[in-house]
């Protein structure tokens, strides 16, 4: 293949556009924001499966506590009503009287114990009301995290794709200088070898592969025609010469 030593030096002008790309792609990829983003989600993940677990916590501490107090109160109505029983005198026979004293008694007892349960009960929901307060204002405070690192992940993806778009823009054009089958095999190369499908012969080496030619492959590049399109022998890119080839 044959192609004008300027148009030659041009295809080394889009080989920079397209790793300044590269560049630009990696650099979006791996922004820092993206590890800090992942880190916060599972953090957030976490809390919010342990926020879950303690608003349930809460709840049925809720209802334990609803039932808990009905109990108590039922207990205490009909305490009363055997108390009242035994206060209006309706109640002569002395059996009956120890029985309804003894049920007093007990219920009285009764009372103690359910009470004693809404205390425990009341203790667990209050330690579960404290846990939830805790949990909500934690996953409030990594989901702000969250969103700042978002909001800079943002700011740079707005950055980066504006050069981008710059670069994409200046390579159309840079492009669109070089021959059709200059560029079609730039462009093969580019995708078999890194990204870098041209590179400069640099004081007798090869940019592409950090090689240096050795005597006789030196001889052939100097013996090649100006216009002629040499390769690199140990990479097999388009290598191109300039006034510091060093031949």
């Amino acid at each position: 293949m044959n192609a004008a030593p300027a148009d030659q030096i041009r295809l080394l002008d889009v080989q920079a556009l397209d790793v300044r790309l590269q560049q630009l792609a990696h650099k979006r990829k791996s922004l820092a924001e993206h590890a800090e983003i992942e880190s916060l989600n599972k953090d957030l993940t976490q809390l919010r499966d342990l926020l879950v677990a303690a608003q349930t916590e809460e709840s049925d501490c809720a209802r334990e506590q609803d039932k808990a107090e009905k109990d108590v109160d039922q207990v205490r109505q009909r305490a009363a009503r055997d108390q009242q029983r035994l206060d209006s005198g309706a109640i002569t026979s002395p059996k009956d009287l120890e029985n309804l004293q003894h049920e007093i008694a007990s219920l009285a007892r009764r009372q103690g114990d359910l009470e004693d349960i809404v205390l425990e009960v009341m203790e667990r929901r209050e330690s579960a009301q404290e846990r939830v307060a805790e949990l909500t204002e934690r996953v409030s405070s990594v989901q702000s995290k969250i969103d700042d690192a978002t909001g800079r992940r943002d700011a740079a993806y707005e950055e980066i794709d504006g050069e981008t778009a710059s670069v994409t823009k200046e390579r159309e054009v840079v492009s669109a200088s070089v021959p059709a089958d200059l560029l079609k095999l730039y462009d093969k190369l580019r995708g078999q070898q890194g990204g870098i499908g041209a590179a400069r012969l640099y004081q007798r080496r090869c940019e592409g592969c950090r090689l240096e030619l050795n005597i006789t492959e030196l001889n052939e590049v100097r013996a090649a025609a100006p216009d002629a399109v040499v390769r690199c022998e140990n990479c097999r890119r388009i290598l191109v010469r300039t006034s510091e080839s060093g031949l």
